[in-house]
Order: C-alpha cells, then structure tokens, then sequence
C-alpha cells in the first residue's frame, strides 16, 4: 500500500534545500508565463529547458541546459535530484 502524502508532506521529507530539474518543453514554460515576462525571448516551442523545482512542486527557474539548472542550484545553497 502506497501512503497518502500532501504537498506538504512530500515538501518536509527534502527540508527546505532539495529541488529537483526535471527536463520540459519551452511550449510547457511559455504556456505559463506572463507574456511580459517573456517578451524578448525567442524559444522554439518544442525546445528541450531544464526546470528547478522545489519538493512542492513550485517551479524556482528555468534555464537552458541541464548543467546550467544543477549549478543555479548549487550556488544558491540547494541540494538539486534529477527527475526522469
């Protein structure tokens, strides 16, 4: 039997430091973002970014590579778990 975890149950196992990157699509980001936020951008929809997460599943950053993702985390003190 698998238990029953809320968000903030999933969040309290990883503390306040465990992100995960996760691959997503730029339509998937574009899609959620406000369009002044991304004016100026020029991303192909199908273009493959890496996402930082937090155990809640909130998104913290998107950025271009999955090198790029681990290290922004790293340098901000988080403990980063890569998500298939």
């Amino acid at each position: 039997m698998t238990p029953d975890f809320t968000t903030e149950d999933f969040a309290a196992l990883g503390a306040p430091n465990l992100v995960y990157v996760r691959p997503v699509k730029a339509k998937e980001v574009l899609g959620s973002t406000r369009v002044e936020a991304a004016r100026g951008f020029s991303l192909d929809p199908d273009q493959t970014l890496y996402a930082v997460h937090r155990a809640d599943g909130a998104r913290l950053a998107v950025l271009t590579d999955r090198d790029s993702a681990i290290a922004a985390a790293l340098a901000h003190e988080l403990a980063p778990v890569s998500v298939h």
